[in-house]
Protein backbone atom coordinates (compact mmCIF):
# COMPACT_ATOMS: atom_id res chain seq x y z
CA UNK A 1 0.00 0.00 0.00
CA UNK A 2 1.86 3.17 -0.99
CA UNK A 3 0.46 6.96 -0.86
CA UNK A 4 -0.85 6.79 -4.81
CA UNK A 5 -3.17 3.61 -3.85
CA UNK A 6 -4.38 6.05 -0.73
CA UNK A 7 -5.00 9.16 -3.07
CA UNK A 8 -7.13 7.12 -5.43
CA UNK A 9 -9.22 5.15 -2.62
CA UNK A 10 -9.78 8.67 -1.43
CA UNK A 11 -11.12 10.11 -4.34
CA UNK A 12 -13.21 6.87 -4.89
CA UNK A 13 -14.50 7.25 -1.38
CA UNK A 14 -15.33 11.12 -2.15
CA UNK A 15 -17.29 10.48 -5.52
CA UNK A 16 -19.03 6.70 -4.95
CA UNK A 17 -17.84 6.74 -8.39
CA UNK A 18 -15.15 5.56 -10.20
CA UNK A 19 -16.03 7.37 -13.50
CA UNK A 20 -15.96 10.52 -11.40
CA UNK A 21 -13.17 9.97 -9.31
CA UNK A 22 -10.94 9.22 -12.09
CA UNK A 23 -11.95 12.52 -13.93
CA UNK A 24 -10.72 14.13 -10.73
CA UNK A 25 -7.38 12.08 -10.72
CA UNK A 26 -6.74 12.82 -14.62
CA UNK A 27 -6.55 8.90 -14.76
CA UNK A 28 -8.28 6.29 -17.01
CA UNK A 29 -11.16 4.45 -15.65
CA UNK A 30 -10.07 0.88 -15.89
CA UNK A 31 -6.53 1.84 -14.68
CA UNK A 32 -8.26 3.31 -11.57
CA UNK A 33 -10.60 -0.02 -11.04
CA UNK A 34 -7.31 -2.25 -11.25
CA UNK A 35 -5.33 -0.20 -8.63
CA UNK A 36 -8.28 -0.57 -6.03
CA UNK A 37 -8.62 -4.24 -6.87
CA UNK A 38 -4.98 -5.00 -6.34
CA UNK A 39 -5.36 -2.61 -3.07
CA UNK A 40 -8.36 -4.70 -1.83
CA UNK A 41 -6.12 -7.73 -2.13
CA UNK A 42 -3.48 -6.68 -0.57
CA UNK A 43 -5.66 -5.80 2.59
CA UNK A 44 -7.29 -8.36 2.59
CA UNK A 45 -10.84 -7.04 2.59
CA UNK A 46 -13.51 -5.23 -0.34
CA UNK A 47 -13.00 -1.97 0.66
CA UNK A 48 -16.28 -1.00 -2.13
CA UNK A 49 -19.77 -3.08 -2.48
CA UNK A 50 -21.15 -3.05 -5.94
CA UNK A 51 -24.65 -2.01 -5.71
CA UNK A 52 -26.35 -2.29 -9.26
CA UNK A 53 -23.97 0.25 -11.27
CA UNK A 54 -23.02 2.08 -8.28
CA UNK A 55 -20.76 1.81 -4.84
CA UNK A 56 -20.79 2.18 -1.38
CA UNK A 57 -18.00 1.77 1.11
CA UNK A 58 -17.96 -1.70 2.91
CA UNK A 59 -17.09 -1.30 6.68
CA UNK A 60 -13.65 -1.62 5.77
CA UNK A 61 -13.76 1.29 3.60
CA UNK A 62 -14.97 3.65 5.98
CA UNK A 63 -12.39 2.79 8.50
CA UNK A 64 -9.81 3.70 6.23
CA UNK A 65 -10.99 7.03 5.29
CA UNK A 66 -9.59 8.64 8.33
CA UNK A 67 -6.18 6.53 8.32
CA UNK A 68 -5.87 7.98 4.32
CA UNK A 69 -6.61 10.96 5.37
CA UNK A 70 -3.81 11.18 7.82
CA UNK A 71 -0.94 9.49 5.90
CA UNK A 72 -1.41 11.70 3.15
CA UNK A 73 -1.62 14.95 5.61
CA UNK A 74 1.98 13.69 7.25
CA UNK A 75 3.29 13.48 3.61
CA UNK A 76 2.43 17.00 3.06
CA UNK A 77 3.70 17.99 6.07
CA UNK A 78 6.97 16.58 5.51
CA UNK A 79 7.24 17.77 2.28
CA UNK A 80 6.07 21.55 3.44
CA UNK A 81 8.83 20.84 6.29
CA UNK A 82 11.69 20.36 3.64
CA UNK A 83 10.48 23.47 1.50
CA UNK A 84 9.96 25.70 4.78
CA UNK A 85 13.89 26.45 4.71
CA UNK A 86 13.09 28.02 1.65
CA UNK A 87 11.30 31.11 4.21
CA UNK A 88 7.71 29.75 3.63
CA UNK A 89 7.66 30.73 -0.27
CA UNK A 90 5.01 28.47 -1.28
CA UNK A 91 2.77 26.06 0.34
CA UNK A 92 -1.14 26.25 1.76
CA UNK A 93 -2.90 25.84 4.89
CA UNK A 94 -6.41 23.90 4.83
CA UNK A 95 -8.86 26.02 7.25
CA UNK A 96 -12.60 25.05 8.04
CA UNK A 97 -14.61 27.98 9.39
CA UNK A 98 -17.95 28.86 10.51
CA UNK A 99 -19.97 31.89 9.23
CA UNK A 100 -19.61 34.46 11.78
CA UNK A 101 -15.57 33.64 12.75
CA UNK A 102 -15.32 33.29 8.85
CA UNK A 103 -16.18 36.42 8.77
CA UNK A 104 -14.52 37.92 11.61
CA UNK A 105 -11.69 37.31 13.06
CA UNK A 106 -10.71 35.09 9.61
CA UNK A 107 -10.56 38.05 7.54
CA UNK A 108 -7.89 39.99 9.74
CA UNK A 109 -6.09 36.80 9.83
CA UNK A 110 -5.79 36.37 6.62
CA UNK A 111 -4.81 39.65 5.53
CA UNK A 112 -2.46 39.49 8.66
CA UNK A 113 -0.95 36.09 7.22
CA UNK A 114 -0.94 36.89 3.43
CA UNK A 115 0.80 40.11 3.83
CA UNK A 116 3.40 38.54 6.15
CA UNK A 117 3.53 35.04 3.75
CA UNK A 118 2.87 36.42 -0.11
CA UNK A 119 3.97 33.34 -1.49
CA UNK A 120 1.32 31.19 0.70
CA UNK A 121 -2.31 30.22 -0.17
CA UNK A 122 -5.19 29.37 2.00
CA UNK A 123 -7.93 26.66 1.38
CA UNK A 124 -11.40 27.38 3.29
CA UNK A 125 -13.88 25.15 3.73
CA UNK A 126 -17.50 25.43 5.32
CA UNK A 127 -19.01 24.11 8.06
CA UNK A 128 -22.26 25.11 10.00
CA UNK A 129 -21.00 23.78 13.75
CA UNK A 130 -18.44 22.86 16.10
CA UNK A 131 -18.80 19.63 15.65
CA UNK A 132 -18.26 19.71 12.18
CA UNK A 133 -15.39 22.02 12.77
CA UNK A 134 -13.70 19.96 15.16
CA UNK A 135 -14.36 16.38 12.97
CA UNK A 136 -12.89 17.78 10.09
CA UNK A 137 -9.82 18.80 11.88
CA UNK A 138 -9.39 15.40 13.95
CA UNK A 139 -10.23 13.71 10.67
CA UNK A 140 -7.25 15.64 9.05
CA UNK A 141 -9.33 17.59 6.41
CA UNK A 142 -8.16 20.57 7.39
CA UNK A 143 -5.60 21.87 9.55
CA UNK A 144 -6.92 24.61 11.23
CA UNK A 145 -10.72 25.07 12.43
CA UNK A 146 -12.45 28.81 13.67
CA UNK A 147 -15.62 28.07 15.40
CA UNK A 148 -17.97 29.86 17.56
CA UNK A 149 -19.97 27.95 20.46
CA UNK A 150 -21.82 29.80 23.47
CA UNK A 151 -19.41 28.01 25.95
CA UNK A 152 -16.44 25.92 26.13
CA UNK A 153 -16.44 23.56 22.78
CA UNK A 154 -15.69 19.76 23.35
CA UNK A 155 -12.39 19.17 21.01
CA UNK A 156 -11.51 16.20 22.02
CA UNK A 157 -7.51 16.48 22.57
CA UNK A 158 -7.26 19.66 20.02
CA UNK A 159 -5.63 22.84 20.69
CA UNK A 160 -7.47 25.55 21.34
CA UNK A 161 -7.28 28.94 21.18
CA UNK A 162 -9.69 31.40 22.70
CA UNK A 163 -9.36 34.14 20.25
CA UNK A 164 -12.50 36.63 21.30
CA UNK A 165 -16.09 37.08 22.45
CA UNK A 166 -18.43 38.28 20.05
CA UNK A 167 -22.00 40.04 21.73
CA UNK A 168 -24.86 39.38 19.85
CA UNK A 169 -26.25 42.35 17.67
CA UNK A 170 -30.30 42.82 16.19
CA UNK A 171 -29.61 43.77 12.61
CA UNK A 172 -32.80 45.67 10.87
CA UNK A 173 -33.45 46.90 7.25
CA UNK A 174 -32.09 49.80 6.11
CA UNK A 175 -34.25 53.02 7.48
CA UNK A 176 -35.18 51.30 10.48
CA UNK A 177 -35.04 53.90 13.29
CA UNK A 178 -32.64 53.43 16.55
CA UNK A 179 -29.01 53.58 17.40
CA UNK A 180 -28.61 52.36 20.51
CA UNK A 181 -28.96 49.20 22.84
CA UNK A 182 -32.33 47.07 22.08
CA UNK A 183 -33.30 45.26 25.17
CA UNK A 184 -34.72 41.63 24.53
CA UNK A 185 -38.29 42.77 25.54
CA UNK A 186 -38.30 45.36 22.33
CA UNK A 187 -38.23 42.60 20.20
CA UNK A 188 -41.48 42.08 21.00
CA UNK A 189 -43.74 41.95 17.53
CA UNK A 190 -41.01 42.18 15.19
CA UNK A 191 -40.79 39.75 12.29
CA UNK A 192 -37.75 37.61 12.90
CA UNK A 193 -35.29 36.02 10.16
CA UNK A 194 -33.78 33.21 12.37
CA UNK A 195 -31.29 30.79 12.23
CA UNK A 196 -31.69 26.56 12.67
CA UNK A 197 -32.71 25.31 16.76
CA UNK A 198 -29.34 24.92 17.88
CA UNK A 199 -27.08 27.79 18.00
CA UNK A 200 -26.89 30.63 19.89
CA UNK A 201 -28.32 33.38 17.73
CA UNK A 202 -32.04 30.95 17.87
CA UNK A 203 -31.96 30.40 21.16
CA UNK A 204 -31.87 34.28 22.00
CA UNK A 205 -34.60 33.92 20.08
CA UNK A 206 -36.51 30.99 21.60
CA UNK A 207 -35.63 32.22 25.16
CA UNK A 208 -37.75 35.39 24.18
CA UNK A 209 -41.12 33.56 23.12
CA UNK A 210 -40.40 31.65 26.13
CA UNK A 211 -40.20 34.80 28.54
CA UNK A 212 -44.45 35.40 26.48
CA UNK A 213 -43.25 37.70 24.29
CA UNK A 214 -44.38 37.88 20.89
CA UNK A 215 -42.18 36.99 18.24
CA UNK A 216 -42.79 36.01 14.56
CA UNK A 217 -40.87 33.74 12.88
CA UNK A 218 -41.11 34.15 8.92
CA UNK A 219 -37.88 32.59 7.94
CA UNK A 220 -35.44 29.63 9.03
CA UNK A 221 -32.25 29.61 7.80
CA UNK A 222 -29.67 27.03 7.54
CA UNK A 223 -27.25 28.78 5.55
CA UNK A 224 -26.24 31.82 7.70
CA UNK A 225 -24.69 33.49 4.58
CA UNK A 226 -28.26 34.21 3.53
CA UNK A 227 -29.43 36.14 6.34
CA UNK A 228 -28.01 39.38 5.86
CA UNK A 229 -29.36 39.66 2.00
CA UNK A 230 -32.65 38.73 3.31
CA UNK A 231 -32.64 41.73 6.28
CA UNK A 232 -31.73 44.05 3.25
CA UNK A 233 -34.68 43.24 1.08
CA UNK A 234 -36.63 43.55 3.78
CA UNK A 235 -37.93 40.40 4.80
CA UNK A 236 -36.88 41.15 8.50
CA UNK A 237 -34.66 41.14 11.45
CA UNK A 238 -32.04 39.05 12.54
CA UNK A 239 -29.79 38.20 15.70
CA UNK A 240 -26.28 38.14 14.71
CA UNK A 241 -22.71 37.88 16.18
CA UNK A 242 -21.20 40.97 16.22
CA UNK A 243 -18.77 40.23 13.73
CA UNK A 244 -21.58 41.07 10.92
CA UNK A 245 -21.78 44.65 11.86
CA UNK A 246 -19.47 46.18 9.63
CA UNK A 247 -20.71 44.72 6.18
CA UNK A 248 -24.02 44.91 7.30
CA UNK A 249 -23.91 48.90 8.11
CA UNK A 250 -21.65 49.45 5.00
CA UNK A 251 -24.72 47.75 3.44
CA UNK A 252 -27.14 50.36 4.63
CA UNK A 253 -28.80 48.15 7.33
CA UNK A 254 -29.10 49.34 11.33
CA UNK A 255 -27.06 46.81 14.18
CA UNK A 256 -27.72 47.58 18.06
CA UNK A 257 -26.49 45.56 20.57
CA UNK A 258 -29.26 43.45 22.30
CA UNK A 259 -29.03 43.67 26.18
CA UNK A 260 -28.97 41.53 28.49
CA UNK A 261 -25.27 40.63 26.52
CA UNK A 262 -25.42 37.24 25.03
CA UNK A 263 -21.61 36.25 23.53
CA UNK A 264 -19.96 34.37 20.97
CA UNK A 265 -17.13 32.27 22.11
CA UNK A 266 -14.28 32.14 19.04
CA UNK A 267 -11.58 29.99 19.10
CA UNK A 268 -9.06 28.67 16.66
CA UNK A 269 -8.69 24.80 16.87
CA UNK A 270 -5.51 22.70 15.99
CA UNK A 271 -3.82 19.67 16.54
CA UNK A 272 -1.36 19.51 19.26
CA UNK A 273 1.20 18.02 16.82
CA UNK A 274 2.71 17.35 13.49
CA UNK A 275 1.21 20.73 11.78
CA UNK A 276 2.93 21.75 8.43
CA UNK A 277 5.10 24.95 8.96
CA UNK A 278 2.56 26.93 7.16
CA UNK A 279 -0.03 25.89 9.74
CA UNK A 280 2.07 26.49 12.51
CA UNK A 281 2.67 30.26 11.04
CA UNK A 282 -0.99 31.05 10.51
CA UNK A 283 -1.22 30.00 14.41
CA UNK A 284 1.40 32.71 14.85
CA UNK A 285 -0.44 35.59 13.05
CA UNK A 286 -3.45 34.17 15.72
CA UNK A 287 -1.20 35.00 18.79
CA UNK A 288 0.20 38.19 17.54
CA UNK A 289 -3.22 39.52 16.73
CA UNK A 290 -5.71 38.19 19.28
CA UNK A 291 -3.16 36.35 21.80
CA UNK A 292 -0.62 38.71 22.70
CA UNK A 293 -0.05 40.65 26.02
Amino acid sequence: MDARQLTYFLAVAEHLNFNRAAEQLHLAQPSLSQAMSLLERELGVPLFHRVGRGIVLSDAGRQLIEPARQVIRDLENAKAAARSVRGLERGRVDIVAMPSPGMEPLSTLTRMFTETYPGMSLLIDAAFTPEEVVQAVKAGRAEIGLLGAATAPHTGGLDVRHVEDQPLVLISPPGEAGAGPIDRAELGGMRMIASRQGSLMRQLVDDVLASGIEVEIVVEVEHRTSILPMVLAGVGHAVMPSSWTTLARRAGATVRQIEPVSLLRISVVSRRERLAPAAQAFLGCVDRAYLSV
